[in-house]
Parts: C-alpha cells; sequence; structure tokens
C-alpha cells in the first residue's frame, strides 16, 4: 500500500500536532520536569510505578525475624514465605501475604485439606499478569488467605503425538514461553495465543485466553487447532475437588458434562494440569501498517474501502489495530500464513522482535510523569510520541515484514512494556457486521475522548487496541462430543447461529489517571445498551476492568450481579452462571478456591 506522502515527520521523529482543542497545552512546549525517583516516592507513585516498570515482592521465610505468626499447622515440607501480592497495573497491592510454593499435585491436595480444616482460602497463583480481582480483590483482608505459587514447581510439559489430534500435557505453572517453544521445537504450535508469553497456562484457561485470529477466506483449518480461545484447546483437565470427605484429584474429559464450568473458571477453583490439543506449526507472515488513517479504517460500512477493518481481515483472518486517541494513523498487524518466506520480509528466529514498543524511552518517562502528576492536557503530546516511536521503530529494528514459526511471530509483549490498566469488552456478531461494529464503537469512544478534553480532561491516555477471533466451537476441539465451555466470553449463542466472530475491544491509560472512571463507566453502559437485538451481544473481557462505578473497576453491584450473568446466559438453554455456580460449590462445597469478589460474582 503506498505511503500517504502528507503524513511526514518533524526533524526529532515526532508527528507535529493541531493544539487549537488545547489552548493551555500550546503554552507549555516543555513543562517542569520530576525525577523518577521523586515520582514513585509522592502520590502518583502506584500509577507511575506500574507505567514505568514492576518487580515482586521480597520473600520473607517463614520463622524468620521479620515474618508475622505463620497459619496454624501449615504443612510440613512445603515453602512458606510472606510476599507482597501485586497484579499487572499494581491497583492490587496487598503486603505481607502468606504464599508457599508446593512441589507437587499432591502437595496441592494436601494444602486444600489444610486450609478446609483451618479455615483458610487458597488462591492460585501464577505470573500476575492479570487486571481483573480474580486472585484478590483490592483492599481484602488475607489474613486467611495463603497463595498458592505454581511457577515454582509445577511447571512441567510433555507431548503426545502418537494419537490424533496430538497432544500436550502441562501442569498449571508452565509459561506460555514454556508451553510454545516446547511445542514449536516439536513442529507443533497453536492457531492463535496471547501476546504475553509470561503467562501461566492455569491462569490463561482460568480467564479464555486468546490472541486473533478467524478462518481466512481461503484458509483451509489445520486439523488439532481452534479460532477460539485457548479453553476451547481443552482435551482433558484435573482439578482439586472434594470427593465427598476430603479434597482430592479428579479429572475431567472434554466429553463430560461436569468439565463445562472448569473449561473457563475464573479462578474458583484449582487446576493442577491440563491436556490441550495441538496442530502442525504453522509458518507465519506479520506484515505492520502506519499507513492507513483512523478515519479510513474504522469508516461507516457504507463508506469503508480496501482499507476497512473488515477488509483487512478478510484475507488472511488475523488482524490487530493498535490506535492512539488524537493521532491519525494506528499501528495494524496483519498475520497470514506462508509456507516459504515471502519477498521482502525479514526471517525471524525469536519472539519479541518488536524492541521499541518493550521498554521506556526518557522522553516517555518524563510525559508520564506530568500526567501522573497532573498534568493531563499533555496527553496528545504522550499520544504523538506513541505513533511517532512506532512509526519510527518497525523500519529501524527491520519488523515491519517479519516471517517465522508461528510463536516467534505472535509472542511480542514483554514484562518491560508499559504498564496500564485497561477495561475490556467483547462483542459476539457476524463477520459480515465487524466493520458496522468497529465503526459505531470508534465514532463514539472518539466523540467523548473530544467531549472530555473540551471540559479540559483527558481520561484516556493510552492505546485502544482491536482484535478477532472465532468462537469456542465444540465442533473445533478435537473430540466427538466436546463439552461447550459454560462462562467463556466467547461461548456461541445458539439463538444467533449467525454470530460466528468475536471483537475484543481493550481501552487502555495509566492507572490513576483522573476521570478515567467516570469515562470507562459511560463506555460501558453505551457499551451494553448498543450491541444488543439481532446485531450483536456483549460480555466481558475478563482479565479486564469491567463493571465500572466511579469507584472503578469490578464495583457496579448490579453490572456484577445482574447485567454480567444475564449477558453469559443469554441465548442459552440454561441458566450458565448458575449451573457453573452450583458446580464450582459441588466440588468445593466449603469454598476454599474462592474470595470476597468471586463470592458476589458466583454466589
Amino acid at each position: 500500500m503506498k505511503r500517504h506522502q502528507d503524513h511526514m515527520p518533524d526533524e526529532e521523529g515526532v508527528q507535529m500536532r493541531d493544539r487549537s482543542r488545547d489552548p493551555e497545552a500550546s503554552r507549555h512546549s516543555r513543562s517542569p520536569r520530576i525525577s523518577r525517583r521523586g515520582l514513585l516516592a509522592g502520590a502518583g507513585a502506584g500509577a507511575a510505578a506500574a507505567a514505568l516498570g514492576w518487580l515482586p515482592g521480597t520473600r520473607i521465610a517463614a520463622g524468620s525475624a521479620a515474618a508475622i505468626p505463620a497459619p496454624p499447622n501449615f504443612p510440613p515440607g512445603i515453602s512458606l514465605y510472606q510476599q507482597t501480592f501485586v497484579n499487572w497495573a499494581q491497583q492490587i497491592d496487598i503486603p505481607g501475604v502468606w504464599t508457599c510454593s508446593p512441589r507437587s499435585d499432591a502437595d496441592v491436595v494436601t494444602l486444600a485439606n489444610w486450609a478446609y480444616q483451618n479455615g483458610y482460602k487458597l488462591r492460585p497463583l501464577g505470573m500476575g499478569h492479570n487486571w481483573s480481582p480474580l486472585v484478590l480483590y483490592p483492599g481484602e483482608n488475607a489474613s486467611n488467605v495463603v497463595l498458592v505459587n505454581t511457577t515454582d514447581y509445577l511447571t512441567a510439559v510433555s507431548i503426545n503425538s502418537s494419537g490424533a489430534p496430538v497432544t500436550v500435557t502441562a501442569q498449571a505453572g508452565a509459561t506460555m514461553n514454556s508451553l510454545l517453544s516446547t511445542l514449536q521445537n516439536a513442529g507443533y504450535g497453536f492457531t492463535t495465543v496471547p501476546a504475553p508469553g509470561d503467562l501461566t497456562i492455569g491462569g490463561v484457561l482460568a480467564i479464555d485466553g486468546h490472541g486473533t485470529a478467524i478462518q481466512g477466506s481461503t484458509e483451509t483449518p489445520v486439523p488439532g487447532t481452534s479460532f477460539g480461545s485457548l479453553s476451547n484447546l481443552i482435551q482433558s483437565m484435573t482439578v482439586v475437588a472434594w470427593n465427598g470427605s476430603s479434597y482430592a484429584l479428579q479429572t475431567f474429559q472434554r466429553t463430560d458434562p461436569a468439565i463445562a464450568p472448569f473449561l473457563t473458571h475464573l479462578g474458583r477453583t484449582f487446576v493442577t494440569e491440563v491436556t490441550l490439543e495441538a496442530g502442525a506449526n504453522q509458518m507465519l507472515q506479520c506484515q505492520s501498517l502506519t499507513n492507513i488513517p483512523v478515519s479510513e479504517l474504522f469508516a461507516p460500512p457504507g463508506s469503508a474501502g480496501s482499507n476497512s477493518f473488515a477488509s483487512l481481515v478478510n484475507g488472511p483472518g488475523r488482524v490487530e489495530a493498535i490506535w492512539f486517541p488524537f493521532t491519525t494513523y494506528p499501528w495494524i498487524k496483519i498475520w497470514s500464513r506462508q509456507l516459504t518466506q515471502p519477498a521482502g520480509s525479514a526471517a525471524v528466529t525469536s519472539p519479541y522482535v518488536y524492541t521499541f514498543a518493550n521498554s521506556i524511552t526518557t522522553t516517555e518517562s518524563n510525559l508520564i510523569s506530568d500526567i501522573v502528576d497532573g498534568l493531563t492536557f499533555l496527553t496528545p503530546e504522550f499520544e504523538g510520541l506513541e505513533e511517532s516511536i512506532v512509526q519510527i521503530g518497525l523500519p529501524a529494528t527491520n519488523t515491519a515484514n517479519i516471517w517465522g514459526p508461528s510463536a516467534d511471530v505472535l509472542l511480542y509483549v514483554l514484562p518491560t512494556t508499559l504498564r496500564v490498566t485497561a477495561g475490556g469488552w467483547t462483542i459476539i456478531t457476524s463477520k459480515s457486521s465487524i466493520q458496522q461494529v468497529v465503526s459505531d464503537f470508534y465514532t463514539q469512544y472518539n466523540n467523548l475522548v473530544h467531549s472530555y478534553q473540551d471540559q479540559f480532561k483527558w481520561p484516556m491516555n493510552g492505546p485502544l487496541e482491536i482484535r478477532v477471533t472465532g468462537l469456542d466451537v465444540p465442533g473445533e476441539a478435537g473430540v466427538a462430543g466436546a463439552v461447550t465451555p459454560l462462562l467463556s466470553a466467547i461461548t456461541p449463542r445458539p439463538d444467533h447461529p449467525n454470530w460466528d466472530v468475536a471483537i475484543w475491544i481493550d481501552m487502555l491509560t495509566i492507572p490513576g489517571t483522573p476521570a478515567s472512571n467516570s469515562f470507562y463507566q459511560t463506555m460501558e453502559k453505551w457499551i451494553f445498551s448498543h450491541y444488543t437485538g439481532s446485531y450483536a451481544t456483549v460480555r466481558p473481557e475478563w482479565s479486564k476492568g469491567w463493571a465500572f462505578s466511579s469507584s472503578g473497576a469490578w464495583t457496579d453491584s448490579t453490572m456484577l450481579t445482574s447485567t454480567i450473568p444475564a449477558a453469559i446466559n443469554a441465548g442459552q438453554a440454561q441458566d450458565n452462571f448458575q449451573v457453573a455456580s452450583a458446580a464450582f460449590d459441588t466440588h468445593d462445597p466449603h469454598r476454599v478456591f474462592s474470595n470476597t469478589f468471586l463470592d458476589t460474582l458466583l454466589p
């Protein structure tokens, strides 16, 4: 595609911005800077630390002078220590939580029975790369909680290539990096995966983790793969469940109706091991475009041309759009299956090639410092900087057109990337409605951003990200008679068989940005009211922020107890939420695997 000649960077590589809507910003060509040390020590420390980097808390071993009294009768032989629990965006930060590292599945069973007998809760802990409070709720009293760290020892991965489909079995603490590299080294892979590799498979399956892919217009699906979430790949899973007198391991097969609640379980159980189907690994090309104006990409269907989002999806079926508000040119990634290396592409043999996107520059750091310190009118300048970093970084790193094995091309987000909070929703609709859905959303989002700007407010200082996947169709699960997930955000709607795609929309901003909660709340209410009827339906993206009130995410009780369950249940043959909650109570009647938030969401 021809690059637009009128889109030229200035001498510093930053596109010049029209500040006519922002008279205050025009008087601040450079603003006072504060040091990163000062920022982290000040009132904005939580938000700034989330934006500038994160390290897990130091472990304090049980019995040491610094430790508080240990939980009573704790099983001997299992490592126990105190550690601060901090989630990805540092919006949940709870110090001094007792944490342990079991060495085997049997240890987890021992812990479950100890917790039941001593009035404690157990929360599975992977890499903590999640926004929603499925491990612990913000401000939760964790005095009777022990986090169970799966990443130290419960990390085994093995492949069984003797059957059809090929399967891979992983313990819950195995990371996606480990799982995908093991598969790739043996010639196997998945169609679509989340962009970060520092996720455990247990965590991914708890929230129906996904990437971006629908079947391309000329594509033949690879046996053993699915265009839905990773939860749809499950063949069997082992959980810790109540057997009538104690907790023990129980394995469910994908054909057993009892597995349905566990396929996307939101942390309401403890998965120790899972077996997934896998297919032959694919060679992928990823082309990045930065020359399509956002107005063309998200144009109304009647005026949309070959540069529209739906047109780009139509061919290869794998597209992601990342647009920074107040800018013109989104970062568009288009993946396609290519058996041999296309001319002009750069071969890659390892993941995370977009190095410019996985670190914070000094200029970014300074602008973030100012925004967190209250100078939010600098947001358009910051967004322009983010856009220019992509435009300059792609050619500078020779990554605008890459080709290689699937995992090396699909994994691109490292823990060093910008830490932001996210509101996320999933819109289920028909493939023919993709452009209408994204155009409606862009129009509403952009209008609201500028409405807030007119009030001298800039709540959104992170990108808008849009991806498309298929649904969790049981026919793609690799086994006849596969059960459909009850709580997946992309469980099909039997009453709308024409709804065959899921559009995932994430709105990101720096944690603590003024007016962001009200912005999220307004957008969420519009989303649920707009995508209705025969057009589309909405569900939350479980790993992100949802149920917004003026107090923040996950705080709107009507959303939690009524709107969201109704959205999951709509069009189903049964009350999925009630059935799942009852099943969790059957297999965990003492709610050892729960927390205060889950007790509200799944009462």
